[in-house]
């Protein structure tokens, strides 16, 4: 299994001579307005894709399933819509599974717990995108934990700490976790994903897991850096197994 970051969420899945795209969000930089009610009025997506517009259609070209954790724009977007064909197989969360469809999307495949596609079984996680009111209206997000038979990833999503992700790692134990970090938050509330203290729990939480932080310098209501979490994590003697890559890298 080999995991490539793109750019905010999206990752690029290779298992065997399968290949998963994870919540593409495809446009270039500046793409689309910003964020309402976060302070902050730069423009979507705030950088570029780490492709050329070659690699790009290559990477379409040879991507055989997409995997969404939820269809917020940053990790389903217009130019993810537009050059995705209708007839690849989309799998989600069946709560986006009737809009997806009305996408034009043909051949959706809701997870409702776990499936198995092409030998890979994709178990799904729930989360909590934020808290309060806040949170209600973010809806619902699921993470998944994919499994070849020989190793397995845990991509949590867009959550925060909270009971449900403690309760994947109890049930599936993962040695490796993919976390959205950088503390996204609106004007009023609380954090929407992942902030310093919550990449520090899931680390203490699962002390024989590897984990990587994405979802960083992408959006405009992120408020935490990577260098801030770089930091946070040597401070704590944790660099050793929790990572900060950049855009393009190769996690595993």
């Amino acid at each position: 299994m080999k995991v490539q970051l793109l750019r905010n969420a999206s990752l690029v899945l290779t298992i065997g001579e399968k290949t998963l795209l994870v919540d593409p969000y495809l446009a270039p930089k500046e793409t689309y307005n910003a964020f309402d009610f976060t302070g902050n009025d730069r423009r979507n997506p705030l950088v570029d894709l780490p492709l050329s517009e070659q690699q790009l259609a290559d990477l379409i070209a040879h991507t055989d399933a997409v995997l969404l954790t939820h269809i917020h724009p940053d990790h389903w977007d217009e130019k993810a819509r537009e050059l995705l064909p209708k007839h690849i197989p989309v799998l989600c969360q069946p709560a986006n599974e009737a809009t997806i469809r009305e996408q034009g999307y043909t051949h959706v495949r809701p997870v409702a717990d776990e499936l198995t596609w092409e030998g890979i079984k994709i178990s799904r996680t729930s989360g909590q995108h934020g808290t309060g009111q806040i949170g209600e209206r973010m809806g619902i997000v699921s993470g998944y934990v994919i499994s070849d038979g020989s190793e397995a990833v845990y991509i949590a999503g867009d959550t925060i700490w909270c009971d449900d992700v403690q309760q994947a790692l109890d049930k599936y134990q993962p040695t490796k976790i993919i976390v959205n970090g950088g503390g996204a938050r609106f004007a009023e509330g609380d954090a929407i994903v992942m902030d310093i203290p919550d990449i520090l729990q899931v680390c203490n939480y699962a002390p024989a897991a590897s984990v990587w932080v994405v979802h960083l310098e992408a959006v405009n209501h992120g408020k935490q850096s990577r260098e801030d979490i770089r930091k946070a994590v040597q401070d704590h003697q944790l660099a050793h197994r929790c990572f900060v890559p950049e855009d393009g890298a190769f996690l595993f």
